[in-house]
């Protein structure tokens, strides 16, 4: 991407290569590890002009995971290695921004104590619930600079408490420690299970990208958010978007907060749309594909963090495969390749027999297309027994997190209150062909953990529902379900394959 002109922090990258050394050599970091980390911190710090631990212009660094299959939400990142009690008074003078400084710090502590450390996450979850119900706000977006320094000093006791050790302050201690925290998110319990659900295999290993941070938490003229270059649930060849603003990556794929789409952003940053709109253009011509990117937004000025190709469903696999033909990108022979895992005659799109004397009790927003019948669940543990007794669940939530992907699988459809389209948890579902509805504002979690609220309905466990997966509408009890079917798209797949005289049904996955 940087090679072609787009624009991307600087970086570095330790290859898949990397991964299995350290793998093979016991789980330990190869000895060369620290004179790579130098080296290629060195050239990011000439090419920013910021310096790695500075007391003046301190260069932060994001550590991401890179497999050479896409896994969504499967492996770990860890944002602003760097940031220390040096490192903090040298952010603020350089943004000006005291607030941003803390928050970053924040976050750091938090993301580190679990993914480098080994330690739990509900100690340091609990005590920033505590700070926001003390200070009387939602969210850590709400505090001021006085709770962001108290929290993220509450968070360094915390750590120091349970670690038995102070959070490291050696910039390069930081990074040698994210490194190691992001090899070893390979073998988590949701990526082992997401390489078990779609067969994949366990000795690839992972990439490790090294990244001078670019900032979404500047305030309202930054953000975060993730675009597919089509429609990943239909194919539609049109920008699908989330966006959130004043907030750093994670917030937006976490999926526990509502975004802004393409629509929203007509009127507030049309300029910013359209810069969207060309780099998702230049992507596809660059990898011949649609592409799933990640993007920050620091005080105006757009930054490309990464690519891959989109994860979609059957049904948007075929219409972007007929369409990139149709435009030139692929050829046929190409198009066929990447259809062959499909089985071409059971692509088929689902829809609930409505009229207008069905009401739906509440309203989501559309995240995987397709429609779901079943009984409601609200852990994914019930999700897999009914499943495994041959009976449809859906699965209702708060929101989603990667963590319950084997719930996913099992369940028939996934209902949340909070989330985006593009959470990596939405992206798994997609994949996974199962309709998904998120930030359904009309569904509370009563705190029994086993009813909810959907609008004015009270729904225990056990009781139907049915989800719209295309108009994002949540109905009672079982409605009918009415089949459709590619024809045009599978007309011309017919035509490429005598054409090519290859056998006109696919395998199916």
């Amino acid at each position: 991407m940087a090679a072609a002109g787009l624009p991307v922090p600087p970086g570095l990258v330790l290859p898949t290569t990397f991964w299995r050394r350290y793998f093979h050599e016991g789980r330990r970091l190869p000895a060369d590890t620290a004179g790579l980390l130098s080296q290629g911190i060195c050239d990011i710090e000439k090419t920013s002009g910021l310096s790695f631990g500075g007391d003046r212009r301190p260069l932060l660094v994001a550590v991401r995971s890179g497999s050479t299959v896409s896994m969504p939400g499967m492996m770990d990142t860890i944002l602003n290695i760097g940031l220390c009690e040096r490192t903090v008074p040298a952010l603020i003078r350089m943004t000006g921004n005291p607030r941003h400084a803390w928050d970053s710090y924040r976050r750091l502590v938090a993301s580190y104590a679990e993914i480098v450390s080994g330690l739990p996450a509900g100690p340091f979850e609990r005590l920033l619930a505590d700070h926001l119900r003390r200070q009387g706000v939602a969210v850590a977006s709400a505090l001021d600079v006085a709770g962001l320094k108290n929290v993220t000093h509450s968070l360094l006791g915390l750590y120091q408490s349970l670690k038995k050790e102070p959070f490291p302050q050696d910039p390069f201690a930081q990074l040698t420690g994210a490194v190691e925290g992001i090899l070893r998110s390979w073998e988590n319990p949701r990526a082992t299970e997401y390489r078990r659900l779609h067969t994949l295999d366990d000795e690839g290993g992972t990439a490790v990208t090294i990244q001078a941070m670019v900032f979404g938490n500047l305030g309202g003229t930054s953000g975060a958010g993730v675009a597919f270059t089509r429609d990943p649930a239909t194919g539609e060849n049109a920008l699908y978007l989330d966006f959130l603003p004043n907030a750093q990556g994670d917030e937006v794929v976490m999926g526990r907060c509502a975004a802004h789409g393409p629509r929203g952003w007509e009127q507030a940053s049309p300029e910013l749309l359209r810069q969207l709109r060309d780099i998702g253009q230049q992507l596809e011509q660059l990898f011949r594909d649609a592409q799933d990117f990640e993007f920050t937004v620091q005080e105006g000025r757009l930054f490309l963090l990464q690519t891959r190709d989109a994860l979609r469903t059957a049904w948007a696999a075929l219409r972007i495969a007929c369409d990139l033909v149709r435009e030139g990108l692929i050829d046929e022979p190409t198009a066929l390749q990447r259809l062959a895992a499909y089985d071409l005659d059971s692509i088929q799109a689902v829809r609930l027999a409505t009229s207008e004397s069905y009401r739906p009790i509440g309203q989501g927003v559309p995240a995987s297309p397709g429609v779901a019948v079943g009984q409601v669940v609200f852990e994914p543990g019930r999700a897999r027994e009914l499943a495994d007794a041959g009976q449809a669940a859906i699965l209702v939530r708060m929101d989603i997190a990667t963590e319950d992907i084997a719930g996913l699988a099992a369940a028939a459809g996934v209902l949340t209150a909070r989330g985006t389209r593009t959470s990596h948890a939405a992206v798994v579902a997609r994949q996974l062909n199962k309709p998904c509805l998120v930030g359904c504002e009309d569904l509370v979690i009563l705190s029994d953990g086993r009813s909810c609220r959907i609008g004015d309905r009270l729904l225990g466990e056990g009781f139907d529902l049915s989800l719209d997966g295309n108009s994002g509408c949540v109905y009672a009890g079982r409605l009918e379900v009415v089949v459709e079917k590619p024809t045009q798209e599978l007309i011309e797949v017919r035509r490429w394959q005598e054409r090519a005289g290859t056998v006109t049904t696919a395998a199916s996955v």
